[in-house]
C-alpha cells in the first residue's frame, strides 16, 4: 500500500474515527452503526474499504460480525501515530453505554 493511498483512505472522518474506535477495542458492526448513526449499507462500505487494505479484520460469532484494528499491518506504526494526534474515541463507546443503547452482540 503506497503511503499516499493510506493517507487518502484516512482521510475520511468516518474511517478515520472507526480506526481510533477500533484503537480501543474490537466492535461488533451494529455498534459502529449506532454510534454514527449511519445505515448498515454505509457503515460496511467504510469497513469494506478498510478491510481491502488490510487495516482491518473481521471475526464472525454467530450472525455477528465484529471488527479489529490489523496491529500487524505494514503502517500500523503510522496509524498509531495519526490515533494519537486526533480525540480519543473513548467517549463514543462510553456514551453508547451510558444511553443504555450499547448492543450485546454475543
Amino acid at each position: 500500500m503506497t503511503p499516499f493511498r493510506f493517507l487518502k483512505l484516512l482521510g475520511d472522518k468516518t474511517r478515520l474515527t472507526i480506526m481510533g474506535l477500533l484503537n480501543n477495542q474490537d466492535c461488533c458492526v451494529c455498534e459502529l452503526v449506532e454510534i454514527f448513526q449511519m445505515s448498515q449499507p454505509a457503515i460496511s462500505q467504510h469497513l469494506r474499504k478498510l478491510k481491502d487494505t488490510g487495516l482491518v479484520k473481521e471475526t464472525r460469532k454467530a450472525q455477528w460480525i465484529f471488527c479489529s484494528m490489523n496491529k500487524e499491518h505494514e503502517m500500523y506504526s503510522l496509524i498509531k501515530d495519526i490515533l494519537a494526534r486526533i480525540p480519543d474515541q473513548k467517549e463514543k463507546l462510553k456514551a453508547l453505554e451510558e444511553k443504555g443503547t450499547k448492543i450485546s452482540c454475543e
